[in-house]
């Protein structure tokens, strides 16, 4: 059973929740969904072209994908944007001192969702039948 398409509804999810969180003040936390959304997006292509897609670098799962299916560099900066953000807005005992979430600014999430939307939407075009 391919299961791309659940895959896919919880990328574009996580994108509205990452939408929401910078509307709700939750910078950290819009960071952490736009990363989520991306490495979910591109599990969808990687299911949907029988690969299978381990691990949580949307980098890695992008230059895991087979041909003919290549991401642009751009794409892929967008990617390493977004890997910077997996771990730190989940633990407050990342940085030296203080909450993760007080290093975490709105020109930050905005900037992350915009690379999101980017690989979630490229995901989006190399899946058949999907805008």
């Amino acid at each position: 059973m391919n299961r791309s398409a659940d895959w896919t509804e919880q990328a574009r999810t996580d994108l509205d929740h990452a939408r929401k969180s910078v509307v709700m003040g939750d910078f950290d936390w819009a960071c952490f969904a736009s990363q989520q959304a991306a490495e979910k997006a591109v599990k969808a292509l990687h299911l949907h072209q029988g690969t299978v897609a381990w691990g949580h670098s949307v980098l890695d799962l992008l230059e895991a994908l087979p041909p003919p299916t290549a991401a642009s560099d751009e794409l892929k900066d967008a990617a390493r944007a977004l890997d910077k953000h997996y771990i730190p807005p989940r633990y407050p005992d990342v940085h030296p001192a203080g909450s993760s979430r007080r290093y975490y600014t709105e020109a930050d999430a905005r900037l992350a969702v915009a690379a999101a939307e980017k690989v979630v939407s490229w995901c989006g075009q190399n899946l058949p039948g999907k805008p």
